[in-house]
């Protein structure tokens, strides 16, 4: 049974969110900031003494959340409040909702999706089942009878609606009582769709070890977590980034997880977040970084804070000066892709170079020319992910080097995806829509440089000849609200250049790398 998710509010009800309030926090030393590692002595050490056993059967659910609460009981600790125990009986009541299935593969999906993106993602992967909300409610229903295999519409909210179970009223009549499945570890557990270059986003799939397992490299070493912590990811949670630092990475050394809904990014609210509550490990993209240190941040007072972490695109080093001269942390920038887990990473106790993404994560034997060994599968695409192997290592479509001291870092993209703010889009995605609008004849779509978002989606438009007299900035801003209510929002082209012809090959196909290099003035 494949369960498509379309908002951050079933994590809640799955024991996602878990307030902590200051007492529960250990007193931290008055020099808090220093960076000795909790898990490990130093990077040498880390990867020397790495290893990762995996079972014939695992289950998350089973074998690290259940087995948290049973070390607690056990030693008769009193770490759970209120607020989580009752979180837990949420979980284990939503698994009774969904017992008609022994397997239950997730796919998370960011509340941004638009009717287009529902549509594409119901039929690829064959959902049978989608939870959300009352705002894509509607959204689901103008789609469903387009999607033959989807039976079951699940919503969380406190209005009813016809022809969808109510989540919350469900919950009142099930047993807590439930028996996790036995699974073993290659099972699929999740399948995370990703921007694709020449196509529509491609399905990532994951097994339940792949990160229920994995995963403990990026919360033991990288973020460095004990049960003492409190982290906060700022990710949106329809991607690998929330999987990564908001639920497996944590859950699996045991520690809090703080969420807060931010309809939108506002540095303010960030800040004042940091400063009121005890969070003491902090995750977000570079863009955000980026615009935090453009705040005011004297009256802003970080009293828990002691561990920074970033990645989804690479990080100025004017960036991490700045947030060192004001909070008095490094940023630990990492590296990685939604189909593995920490590839590179900064990691506590080494020096840390700007700009750098790090040395080689323990798990992975990565060489220069960036790749990795045995990763999951496209699962819609085993042609694609055919292309990507090379002997025993996985080629992650990234160019970077490595440098005299074992550092590597990143170049640039082989392909087209463009990194904004932490998203991965492909220029495919909005070159279709693009082309829905009657005044585009043609269109390529590449990265443009940005001060702040790193980069941004251009296009690159041929107008059919009516449309040539009209104001074109006026155009331009037409073009860009369609594409917003079109697909999500964050893929719109921020910059718009209308011209005579796109570069083409011999063939016909359009020279993307030609515009590319153009807007970065490289060769």
């Amino acid at each position: 049974m494949l369960v498509l998710v379309t908002m951050e509010m079933l994590l809640r009800v799955k024991c996602f969110q878990r307030l902590a309030i200051p007492g529960s926090v250990r007193c931290l030393h008055k020099d808090y900031r220093k960076v000795t590692p909790q898990n490990f002595s130093d990077y040498e050490s880390m990867k020397q003494d790495f290893k990762l056993e995996i079972p014939e059967y695992f289950n998350f659910a089973k074998d690290v959340l259940d087995q948290w609460t049973n070390i607690e009981k056990e030693k008769g600790l009193q770490t759970l409040r209120p607020l989580e125990r009752q979180n837990q009986n949420n979980r284990r009541q939503m698994s009774s909702i969904l017992k008609n299935t022994e397997r239950t593969i997730l796919i998370p999906g960011t509340p941004q999706l638009t009717q287009k993106d529902i549509l594409y993602r119901l039929q690829s992967s064959k959902a049978k089942c989608i939870i959300t909300n009352d705002a894509l409610a509607p959204l689901v229903d103008a789609v469903a009878p387009k999607c033959e295999h989807l039976h079951c519409k699940l919503m969380v909210s406190k209005h009813s609606r016809d022809g969808w179970g109510n989540i919350k009223e469900m919950m009142k009549h099930v047993s807590d009582n439930h028996t996790c499945v036995r699974t073993k570890h290659n099972e699929m557990m999740a399948i995370f769709f990703t921007s694709g270059t020449t196509g529509l986003p491609k399905m990532i799939g994951h097994t339940h070890s792949s990160f229920g397992l994995g995963l403990s490299v990026n919360g033991r070493f990288w973020l460095d977590l004990t049960p003492s912590d409190v982290m906060w990811n700022t990710s949106d949670t329809g991607w690998a980034k929330s999987a990564w630092s908001s639920v497996f990475s944590p859950w699996i050394q045991g520690a809090c997880v703080f969420a807060h809904h931010l309809p939108r990014f506002e540095s303010t609210s960030i800040l004042q977040t940091l400063s009121e509550f005890p969070i003491t490990v902090f995750c977000s993209a570079p863009t955000a970084y980026r615009m935090l240190v453009q705040n005011d941040m004297t009256s802003y007072k970080f009293k828990s804070l002691k561990h920074c972490v970033s990645a989804g695109e690479p990080i100025n080093p004017e960036v991490t000066e700045q947030w060192k001269n004001l909070t008095g942390l490094d940023i630990y920038n990492g590296y990685g892709q939604t189909e593995t887990v920490l590839i590179c990473g900064n990691f506590k106790g080494m020096k840390i170079k700007p700009g750098s993404m790090g040395k080689a994560s323990p798990a992975f034997d990565v060489k220069t020319v960036i790749s990795m060994i045995m990763l999951p599968v496209l699962q819609d695409n085993p042609s694609k992910t055919a292309s990507t192997i090379r002997g025993n290592f996985y080629i992650t479509g990234d160019r970077g080097y490595m440098d005299e001291d074992g550092y590597f870092w990143f170049v640039a993209r082989s392909d087209d995806i463009i990194l904004s703010s932490g998203y991965r889009i492909g220029p495919y995605e909005v070159e279709s829509v693009l082309m829905e609008h009657p005044s585009v004849a043609e269109s390529a779509v590449v990265s443009s440089p940005d001060p702040v978002r790193g980069e941004v989606v251009k296009a690159f438009i041929v107008l059919n000849p009516d449309y040539k007299s009209q104001d074109q900035e006026q155009l331009k801003v037409e073009i860009q609200e369609h594409v917003k209510k079109t697909t999500a929002p964050y893929k719109y082209p921020r910059k718009i250049e209308f011209i005579e012809e796109l570069p083409k090959t011999i063939s016909g196909k359009i020279k993307r790398s030609e515009l590319r290099n153009k807007e970065w003035n490289t060769t």
